[in-house]
């Protein structure tokens, strides 16, 4: 059964409903999966998805901070949160879907970012986000990743190469040094997960989903990082016909430093 499914840290979504609204009408997802909304569960703009027919609509929210949302245009057969570290910060959903007989698990998270200095000893930020991701790689393997499921979201580590605009520059920078590099790989092996941006884009090809803020014309200087990910179990391997990172979102008025990026399956 045919499923689109896109992945956005849209960096607050009530200052940026305008762009969401947008991209829902120009690309109609069947299920859209939001990071970084920012806002308390109650206080989330269900209108705008409940009138572009997204009736079913999953928030873990907090004031002023992280959240994740989920909006479908299918059913949810059975929705959890899942806490890391000890702490409840609103950086994980888990929904169900129905996908003709059987059934699709869709993980969505907002990894922490880490702060700037990469060193977890004096850095408790760096520190969380390291130990964040051994969580989720205990935790996402095994029985978890023998069906049909999909984890995405806002992942914020570039983990190649060519997932930054310099390798040499950023080794020592926080998204894109070794420790954080080769723990994402790790939580992906481990869960025999596929990443399904670059099944399609080679690896030696450039790509990115992030542009800072601070650049004066981010277009022109395209100092990237792909921190957006979307991931399969080798079960829908088979299914994943074509992915697409939306890089033109970043140039609409009051954008999100992060663009959309969609999966496509038969």
């Amino acid at each position: 059964m045919p499923l689109t499914v896109a992945t956005w840290n849209i960096n607050s979504i009530r200052p940026r409903i305008g762009i969401v609204t947008r991209f829902l009408d120009r690309y109609r997802p069947d299920i859209l999966c939001l990071q970084e909304i920012k806002c308390a569960t109650e206080l989330f703009p269900l209108g705008i998805f409940h009138e572009r027919g997204y009736a079913h609509v999953f928030v873990n929210g907090q004031p002023g901070y992280h959240g994740v949302a989920i909006a479908s245009k299918r059913p949810f057969l059975d929705t959890a949160i899942r806490s890391f570290c000890g702490k409840a910060d609103a950086r994980h959903q888990r929904v169900a879907v129905r996908d003709g007989s059987d059934t699709i698990c869709l993980h969505n998270f907002y990894v922490p970012a880490g702060g700037d200095e990469p060193d977890p000893a004096v850095n408790e930020k760096f520190a969380h986000k390291l130990a964040f991701l051994d969580e989720m790689a205990s935790w996402l393997n095994g029985g978890e990743t023998d069906g049909a499921a999909i984890l995405l979201g806002d992942l914020n580590v570039a983990p190649y190469e060519n997932d930054v605009w310099s390798h040499r520059q950023l080794l020592k920078v926080v998204s894109h040094t070794p420790v954080e590099t080769e723990g994402l790989e790790m939580l992906r092996r481990s869960g025999g997960w596929l990443d399904a941006v670059r099944h399609f884009v080679p690896a030696d090809r450039k790509l990115y989903t992030w542009w800072s803020y601070r650049a004066a014309d981010w277009n022109a200087s395209d100092r990237g990082r792909r921190l957006d990910h979307i991931w399969v179990t080798p079960t829908l391997a088979p299914r994943l016909a074509g992915i697409e990172v939306v890089r033109a979102t970043r140039g609409w008025q009051r954008p999100s430093d992060h663009v959309p990026v969609i999966a496509r399956l038969v």
